[in-house]
């Protein structure tokens, strides 16, 4: 953790140097690239020492495939080849270990590298593989031309902003980036001189910076203050199991659960500064006029704290994650894109039975939730106070059923996970599974789309 942190410091100085000093005006993009990839070599060397050569080994069995595979295939040979090292790396973990955690536990760059790999893949795929016609609009936008050179692949996976905690990005925006293009694309989205412009803005990511950094001090606080005297074991404390009433152990329940999410808060927020401080992660203009830096941000924590639905709270916590899922496995799966999606959420976390307790009984919360949304929210839109009830009652069972889904995630093994299912009488995975016995379930968005992606093609075809 100290390591972590050191690097994550220092990485913050380093990306403001990067940003002045070696800014597209001043460096090639050859430079920009091989400093940020030799500066990322030596953050994992440092904090995970000889660890750090799983790293190197998938990074480059890769670009072997990269360059080696078919286009047709080469997502395939990517994802399967990243996940069965990941995998493979994650069981050492838990046997060698044994619910322990490594002092120098390399597994959270595998993780992201992994992201990066099979996102790359499934872009190159769809630049290269696909025609225009069988793609959406955010996959033509973020396909991929041409096989990218051992710099800038390298550069892409091993950059010294997000080789310690990420976040993935897409390959497209890393490289305009690097060569000068990143926030003068956004830029031109906009008309300034209807706002008054005679040339386009420079925006500064300072404010943003310093605005995120305070995130992660107040983060650091809750963390030291909070965590450690709000354990997620003590629910399942056979003392606090017989003297507390349910509702009680409910209640909690969600404190303990706000108690574990500082340090994420922490992770995240540090690494979107970093990225920041370098110039990368401007996302636009908002309707304000506002300059953004959110296109990296993993989290939202206003909508978070706020989220009235299962879907809400999803989407905006691990937000890049969920973006990777989305793109390499619910938008391409051919049926049953939630459980996919969630399953291999679950294999890509690791092992950890706990893991699977979380993203199973996940499939099930979330399908609940999208039937009762569909099938009774247009009734509390009539009125103003039948809608604050609603958003109320969803606000209290959405923060609930997270707390009752995320704690075998942090429990980890089989037999706290189920006492503590047991102590809940199992009412969630009740309630939901009654839900979808008793209300009708109406066709997924994906599905339709799905199938109209499929008729368009079949089309093009036979033209």
């Amino acid at each position: 953790q100290i390591n972590f942190v050191a690097c994550q410091l220092f990485a913050l100085l380093a990306a403001f140097w990067f940003r002045v000093y070696l800014g597209p005006s001043h460096a090639s993009s050859a430079v920009r690239h091989a400093f940020a990839t030799l500066f990322g070599i030596y953050f994992a060397v440092f904090c995970f020492g000889w660890y750090s050569i799983h790293l190197f080994v998938l990074v480059m069995m890769n670009y072997g495939i990269m360059n080696m595979a078919s286009i047709p295939n080469i997502h395939r040979y990517s994802f399967v080849v990243a996940m069965g090292y990941l995998t493979l790396c994650h069981i050492s973990r838990i046997y060698i270990f044994h619910y322990g955690i490594l002092t120098t536990d390399f597994s959270g760059p595998l993780m992201i590298i992994t992201q990066k790999i099979t996102t790359l893949a499934c872009q190159l795929h769809d630049g290269i593989g696909r025609q225009a016609e069988e793609l959406t609009a955010e996959q033509n936008r973020l396909a991929v031309k041409s096989r990218p050179s051992l710099l800038e692949y390298l550069s892409y996976l091993l950059n010294f902003m997000s080789i310690i905690a990420g976040p993935c990005s897409n390959y497209k925006d890393y490289i305009a980036f690097i060569e000068g293009r990143h926030v003068h694309m956004k830029l031109l989205e906009v008309n300034w001189k209807q706002k008054g412009y005679d040339r386009l803005p420079d925006p500064s990511p300072t404010g943003a910076v310093m605005y995120k950094l305070c995130i992660t001090l107040v983060s650091l606080i809750l963390f030291l203050t909070l965590t450690k005297n709000f354990p997620m074991a003590y629910i399942i404390d056979n003392e606090f199991l017989d003297k507390t009433p349910f509702l009680s152990r409910l209640g909690y329940l969600y404190v303990v659960t706000q108690a574990a999410k500082p340090k994420y808060y922490f992770a995240w927020t540090l690494a979107d500064a970093v990225n920041n401080a370098a110039g990368y992660g401007f996302s636009g203009v908002d309707e304000r006029g506002t300059f953004r830096w959110d296109l990296l941000s993993n989290l939202n924590i206003w909508n978070i704290e706020t989220a009235t639905s299962f879907k809400m709270y999803i989407e905006n916590w691990n937000i890049q994650t969920a973006a990777w899922l989305k793109r390499v496995c619910y938008d391409r799966a051919p049926w049953y894109p939630t459980a996919l999606t969630f399953i291999l959420s679950a294999l890509w976390h690791g092992i950890y039975p706990g893991y699977y307790f979380t993203f199973l009984t996940g499939i099930l919360i979330t399908l609940a939730a999208r039937a009762v949304r569909n099938n009774f929210r247009h009734y509390f839109l009539s009125s103003v106070p039948l809608k604050i009830t609603y958003d109320v009652v969803t606000w209290v069972v959405t923060q609930l059923a997270v707390c009752y889904t995320v704690a075998p995630f942090v429990m980890l093994a089989v037999e706290p996970t189920i006492k503590f299912y047991k102590s809940m009488f199992f009412h969630m995975h009740i309630l939901s599974i009654l839900v979808l016995l008793l209300l009708p379930i109406r066709p997924q968005a994906h599905s339709i789309r799905m199938a109209q992606n499929q008729a368009m093609l079949n089309s093009v075809k036979r033209k």
